[in-house]
């Protein structure tokens, strides 16, 4: 192992597992992306710890789960005191967090990150100081220097809007603006070691972007649940998430008039075009590592903070638990655990991220993290055999609609969701029915189990599991004893 290796985090917001060769779909123009995948390690099943931007980012940062860390919510503020990643590394590391951070105070340098580079100014609202609202994103400045006009107003002042942004040509991206940022530093920084969080804003929406004609809509391969209602005994989060879909709430901005089956295989279209832009903005960063000299010693991880629907289950966007929304892309590409590079099997969890980070590059890890490190898995000296993902769903901090009263309160009622590494899938909630899936005979979550008397003894070991998870997690939310 080299001396203190580069830490290089690179994360998408968005972006479903089966977006990349490695993951089964090799009709997106991925190459990039799957020359990463020939060189890394590719976790077949890694799960976010909540279907959701704030929550998942605050455990991809730390190595808590949100209920431990605060961030249950979108756009809670992170506790100054609480520790990321930033902080636990030795002091001699650079560190740089770049893009879309979701965390509290977009603009403002914070958590042990000495070099910032922001490009939101979408969660003004939200900064918990007003002098804050004087400051504008990296990308805001960049946009203005090139001669653009912001064109939205928010707290006072004039932003761009995402619409606005998505709209211009692939030079003045965000994915773009962020790679020759992150190239500049790793350039920069060669000469010590650093780790570098990339966070590209897409293939969030408002699914525009410049290669929206890449791909032809009427040539995607529809899933057998495309367009199809969830199931009548699912939970009543995903039947709400379906109105609320069919009403155009969810896309950004919301289109007028029914959503019909053309416009759904366009956005699914955009998207796909989304996710090569992403490709080529990784690309430049990755070749910034190799032009540095750098490369052999530097861990790349790629993943995304959560997928989408797009249309799977008649569901757009999130905060939902089918696989769609709550497996992610993971790659680690790190040549000195193995000789070999490999897939890996079974269920792996956000929450070992940093753990694991931390013991590859020979740090300390914290005896407070609740993720475990699973460099041994890396080293192949241990594999995923028994570990259980867990989906750790509080909340949504969203503004009533016209479902109000009744969807909000589901919205705002705990799930949890356990996915055992023999392929079951457990939900277990106070707000309506709970949900059973096997994912072998049955991965697009079609047919709820749960009321099967066949299944009972299956469901009591699995919510035994679950209430041992939150006694080992300190998570107090109110399910169902079963």
């Amino acid at each position: 192992m080299p001396d203190q290796p580069n830490i290089l985090y690179i994360f998408t917001d968005q972006q479903r597992a089966d977006t990349m060769a490695c993951y089964g779909n090799a009709m997106i123009e991925t190459p990039n992306l799957n020359a990463l995948a020939d060189q890394s390690f590719v976790f077949d099943n890694a799960y976010v710890s909540s279907p959701i931007c704030t929550p998942s980012r605050s455990t991809i940062m730390t190595g808590l789960w949100p209920h431990t860390n605060g961030c249950t919510s979108n756009n809670i503020p992170f506790d100054p005191s609480v520790p990321t990643i930033a902080d636990m590394l030795p002091d001699e590391y650079a560190t740089g967090y770049y893009g879309k951070w979701h965390l509290g105070d977009e603009v403002i340098r914070q958590h042990g990150f000495d070099r910032w580079v922001s490009i939101e100014n979408q969660y003004r609202e939200y900064h918990t100081d007003t002098e804050y609202h004087t400051v504008f994103s990296d990308y805001h400045r960049f946009l203005v220097d090139l001669g653009y006009t912001p064109d939205k107003e928010s707290e006072g002042a004039m932003v761009f809007s995402r619409p606005f942004a998505a709209a211009l040509p692939e030079e003045h991206t965000k994915s773009r603006f962020l790679a020759d940022r992150a190239s500049e530093f790793i350039h920069e920084n060669r000469e010590q070691p650093f780790v570098l969080y990339v966070n590209i804003f897409e293939p969030h929406p408002p699914y525009d972007g410049p290669f929206n004609d890449l791909y032809d809509p009427a040539a995607i391969p529809e899933s057998p649940v495309f367009l199809k209602d969830p199931p009548d005994n699912a939970s009543h989060i995903h039947v709400m998430r379906k109105d609320e879909s069919q009403s155009g709430a969810g896309f950004e901005p919301a289109p007028d008039g029914p959503l019909t089956e053309a416009f759904w295989r366009e956005i699914r279209a955009r998207y796909w075009g989304l996710v090569t832009l992403v490709d080529r903005a990784v690309g430049r960063i990755l070749r910034a590592l190799d032009d540095a000299g750098i490369a052999d010693r530097t861990i790349v991880v790629y993943s995304s903070e959560h997928g989408d629907q797009l249309g799977d289950h008649n569901i757009i966007q999130k905060a939902v638990f089918y696989e769609q929304s709550i497996r992610g892309p993971m790659l680690v590409r790190a040549p000195w655990p193995s000789e070999s590079h490999t897939r890996i099997e079974g269920r792996y969890s956000h929450v070992d991220t940093v753990p694991t980070l931390l013991d590859l590059v020979g740090a300390d890890i914290p005896g407070e993290l609740q993720g475990r490190s699973q460099a041994r898995v890396l080293a192949g000296d241990d594999s995923l055999t028994g570990n259980d993902a867990i989906i750790d769903w509080t909340g949504r901090n969203a503004a009533p609609n016209e479902f109000a009263a009744e969807l909000d309160a589901v919205l705002n009622t705990p799930h949890r969701t356990i996915i055992a590494d023999d392929g079951w899938k457990l939900t277990l909630t106070a707000a309506g029915q709970c949900e059973l899936y096997d994912l072998n005979t049955d991965p697009w979550e079609d047919v709820n189990l749960f009321e099967s008397p066949a299944q009972s003894s299956r469901i009591s070991d699995m919510a035994a599991r679950l209430r041992r998870w939150q006694q080992q997690a300190g998570d107090a939310a109110d399910l169902p004893q079963i």
